[in-house]
């Protein structure tokens, strides 16, 4: 996460993504979330850098994971239209340090208490096992349905939307030729579902455990050298270390010939398990698991395509198997005039912004009630907002996202079904070839 905060610095995405836009999409139930001001969301930024450091170290490191866990996820909250994957896992995973005894081992801080400590013993490094388990259940969930989502045919069969990604990539050297080859496409769509399928299995696995964790190197490598997917390979490729033996890191520090101490024994007593303490803490991490099972899961009670009514699309690990663009005009009328005109959603957004909002139902639903607003402070209103939207998935031939008969300035946004959202285009995926 170091890294990823120096890549915002770098890259200038600080501006791009906060200072420069002028409207802000909201997560449903966080419309009170708004950004610093320019001076204030480069400080968060540089801060969130030199706290992910901290808890690397192991310096400070409940409060620096405090700071950074509350810091980058409100930097997430500010802007559903930047909304990533792997940003939302490593949410997930700063709040589970925050909370696991990851510091009490290896960390400037375990050294402080070991000097600092009366005769210089070292104080206990063993943990509740939970820990392990919770970390390795949360990374097994991302595989899980990465793989889940790949299960329909526009993947499977037609092998959309890699067909489209890789003839983008046919000019690189070497794999190009390859990647140019009618059958890469599908043959690549079926290793990744496989990979996404199976892949924990191999690593829990003791004796296939080095083998897997190489095939998924070479995954992920592949991956980031393919596509402009970021720092979500490093991500995985990282936190799938959790899967080995706790003891790994010892182990290889004395294949290295580095001489440690070994760990202290734990001091619990026999009723310490069975504290009420203990018996909070495993509720708690039965309902987190609970709420991770969940919410990749609620598309479900949507009905349709969820990679076109977007309904249970964030925070369920659909990872790359849409291809979606699209194009939205906002038709505003003047109730009591009948005066009719037309805006664009770059009079609004920034190309990202409007980049993303043109293919997701919830973010059109947010502008065209910030325009009705907007329209009416100038005194242009009473207005009626209704979109000319056309969206294209996965190939196929742009088809009417939203309802153009629905005044968007009566609907309210909410967790329930949209009936203004128009079926997915009965259409298959093309499955076309890439021409040499």
């Amino acid at each position: 996460m170091a890294v990823s905060i120096w890549r915002f610095l770098a890259n200038g995405w600080v501006e791009r993504f906060f200072v420069e836009p002028r409207f802000f999409f909201k997560y449903w139930g966080f419309a009170w979330v708004e950004p610093l001001s320019a001076s204030g969301m480069h400080v968060l930024v540089v801060a969130l850098g030199i706290l992910a450091l901290c808890i690397a170290v192991g310096v400070a490191f409940r409060a620096s994971a405090l700071l950074f866990a509350a810091g980058f996820s409100y930097l997430q909250l500010i802007d559903v239209s930047n909304y990533l994957n792997h940003y939302y896992l490593a949410a997930l995973l700063a709040w589970l340090l925050l909370l696991s005894p990851a510091g009490r081992s290896w960390s400037v801080d375990a050294e402080i208490r070991r000097r600092w400590s009366r005769g210089g013993a070292p104080s206990s490094e063993w943990v509740a096992a939970v820990w392990l388990y919770l970390f390795r259940l949360q990374i097994a969930l991302v595989y899980a349905f990465a793989a889940v989502a790949k299960l329909q045919p526009d993947w499977l069969i037609h092998a959309q939307p890699l067909r489209i990604w890789l003839a983008a990539s046919a000019e690189l050297p070497l794999l190009g030729p390859v990647l140019a080859l009618p059958g890469t496409p599908l043959l690549m769509s079926w290793l990744g579902f496989l990979f996404d399928a199976t892949i924990v299995l191999w690593l829990s696995w003791s004796r296939t455990r080095l083998y897997a964790y190489a095939v998924l190197i070479a995954f992920h490598a592949l991956t980031r050298a393919l596509f402009p997917i970021g720092m979500f390979p490093v991500i995985m490729a990282l936190s799938a270390l959790v899967f080995f033996a706790p003891g790994w890191p010892r182990t290889l520090a004395s294949h290295l010939g580095w001489r440690m101490a070994p760990a202290a024994a734990p001091a619990l007593s026999p009723t310490a398990r069975a504290s009420v303490r203990s018996k909070v803490a495993l509720a708690l991490v039965a309902s987190y698991c609970a709420i991770q099972l969940a919410l990749p899961l609620r598309f479900l009670a949507y009905g349709g395509d969820v990679l076109w009514h977007e309904q249970g699309m964030r925070f369920s690990w659909r990872v790359m198997v849409r291809a979606k663009g699209g194009s939205t005009t906002f038709v505003v009328k003047n109730r009591r005039t009948g005066r009719v005109w037309y805006v664009a959603p770059s009079a609004y957004l920034t190309a990202l912004q409007e980049s993303e909002m043109a293919s997701q139902p919830d973010l059109i639903l947010q502008l065209a009630h910030h325009i009705r607003e907007d329209v009416e402070r100038r005194g242009l209103g009473p207005a009626e907002i209704r979109v000319d939207s056309r969206v294209s998935l996965n190939g196929r031939r742009g088809s009417p996202l939203i309802d153009p008969a629905t005044d968007l300035a009566t609907v309210s946004d909410g967790l329930a079904r949209q009936p203004w959202i128009l079926p997915a285009p009965p259409t298959s995926a093309p499955h076309t070839r890439v021409s040499l």
